[in-house]
């Protein structure tokens, strides 16, 4: 292997690994929960269901494909005036053919009502380090920093509504809140610091069954190896989410996790500690150089390479078979898209779909309004900054035709950008500073700047065909007549029709795209 081959395969691991750490955070607790604040009565049971919380720690067994590669805890400590909550993951993560020792910790500090007081947040991996902190300013907005190695430190303001708790609380949530009944829906407004950004979460409960779940382990001499020693049978809850990919585990009625699965063939299983900690460490040397399929999988599912940038447009045209995965919920059909199970076909927008139904100078009645989604300032999206602004106006120039814009700063975004991979969350602000990034900090600081001029602009999250291979990508949609796929990265005004669009929304729906990676088949199909 010559030292650019090296150096490429570890950038593939950067983001790689920063996506799936992100994305296990998540699951473990390293996001934020708030209650809705419209449902009064659900936060009054909330606060009374919180005394009856119990300190004590639980332990979870991480498995991959039915082996053994770490663990997860999450401990609980009660006093008089404070809750206070300890997220732990660890895992030996199978990545592009290595093996990557990979930390997650989230520390929380509640009331004794669940809100949140503050919190630190601490991933630690080879090459993708970060740390954020935050604290609630009143009971409306989250004071919150960032820091990774090499960036500055990016703050926020953000605005939350009702009381805030944590993931790993979500089972407490929704157990205790109500008494939980299949069929029924618990709906969440949900927070996720590592790309601050809000949404609704609403989770079904699909199912209740039994469980027998190890509580205590015995050292067996001749196996060198922990074993079962006692077990408890509980009763559980199976939470899925309603809206497609999300969070998907059983849950007993003390709110705790009992099984979760999380992307790539992951399970976190509850155990004895022994079971969840020493067996795996004991077995890290023989794990660590056991064959593993799922490595190439993850590296498909979420690498994107620089140095894979096509000269141009490349497809008018793709049809692909897709298959491996229950699609309900993604954005698979709509605009240039057409989803007739198992074909997906893409289509390339034609010259007159380019050809806007507005102007810039004067929007039709209402139309700020219509589109005010995707004109507004977001969390990492500093549509209002005076740089952006600024930058936006300039590169407009005296353009008021829509296209013309959106292919100026495409244009612009595309040859000002250099193209290395990033192991930030991308902020268009901080992308603006250091004018350099992926697919995903192109396409942030382009919808800051078409919103920024009185574009509307949206991100689309999915998979790009390059040379043979599919590859995760992200890029922007702006609003001409309908919906127009364009690709700052890849200097494509449209974007190509080898960009297939999963989900929209950015780096909010990202974790929902990975989630489906693990099982995800693709097949391109010749056309007819």
């Amino acid at each position: 292997m010559t030292i650019d081959d090296a150096g490429r395969r570890r950038r593939r691991v950067c983001r790689t690994l920063l996506a799936t750490l992100v994305l296990l955070s998540w699951g473990s607790g390293v996001g934020l929960v708030a209650a809705r604040a419209a449902a009064r009565s659900d936060a009054d049971r909330l606060a009374e269901a919180a005394l009856r919380l119990a300190p004590g720690t639980t332990f979870l067994v991480v498995e991959q494909d039915g082996h053994p590669i770490g663990y997860a805890s999450t401990t609980i400590d009660t006093t008089r005036s404070t809750v206070l909550v300890t997220d732990q993951f660890t895992a030996d993560l199978p990545v592009a053919g290595q093996t990557i020792a990979a930390s997650a910790t989230a520390a929380i500090t509640l009331s004794r009502g669940l809100a949140l007081r503050g919190f630190e947040v601490r991933v630690e991996t080879p090459v993708a380090p970060m740390q954020a902190a935050g604290r609630m300013e009143g009971d409306s907005a989250i004071v919150f920093a960032m820091e990774a190695p090499g960036q500055p430190t990016d703050s926020q303001r953000v605005r939350v509504r009702g009381p805030v708790v944590l993931p790993a609380l979500i089972p407490a949530v929704a157990v205790l809140v109500r008494p939980p009944k299949v069929g029924g829906l618990v709906t969440l407004a949900s927070f996720d610091p590592m790309t601050m950004a809000a949404s609704t979460l609403r989770l079904r409960i699909e199912a209740e069954s039994l469980f027998t779940v190890v509580d205590s382990a015995a050292f067996d001499a001749t196996t060198s190896r922990f074993v079962p020693a006692r077990t408890d049978t509980v009763r559980a809850w199976r939470f899925a989410s309603a809206d497609g990919p999300g969070f998907t585990g059983w849950v007993d009625a003390t709110g705790r996790v009992v099984e979760a699965t999380q992307p790539g063939g992951i399970t976190l299983r509850r155990t004895a500690f022994e079971l969840a900690f020493t067996n795996w460490r004991r077995d890290r040397v023989a794990a660590a150089t056991a064959p593993t399929g799922a490595a190439d999988d993850l590296r498909r599912a979420t690498a994107v390479s620089a140095g894979v940038v096509p000269a141009a447009a490349a497809f008018d045209a793709l049809r692909v078979r897709v298959g491996g995965i229950d699609v309900a919920g993604f954005a698979l059909d709509g605009g240039r898209q057409r989803f007739t199970a198992p074909f997906l076909d893409v289509r390339r927008e034609p010259r007159a779909a380019l050809r806007a139904d507005w102007s810039l100078a004067a929007p039709p009645a209402g139309f700020r309004a219509t589109h005010a989604e995707t004109l507004r300032d977001e969390p990492l999206l500093q549509v209002t900054d005076p740089a952006i602004v600024a930058l936006a106006v300039r590169i407009a120039g005296d353009a008021r035709d829509p296209a013309v814009v959106a292919e100026r700063l495409t244009r612009w975004v595309f040859d000002s950008l250099e193209k290395a991979v990033a192991v930030t969350v991308p902020s268009a602000t901080q992308v603006l500073r250091t004018r350099r990034g992926d697919c995903n900090e192109h396409a942030q600081l382009f919808t800051a700047l078409a919103r920024a001029v009185g574009l509307p602009a949206r991100i689309a999250t999915g998979l790009t065909y390059v040379d043979g291979h599919f590859y995760y990508h992200a890029w922007p949609e702006v609003w001409l007549r309908d919906w127009v796929a364009v690709d700052p990265t890849f200097g494509q005004f449209p974007a190509d029709a080898a960009h297939l669009r999963f989900v929209v929304g950015g780096l909010a729906r990202q974790v929902d795209l990975l989630r489906l990676m693990g099982s995800l088949q693709l097949e391109v199909v010749p056309n007819r």
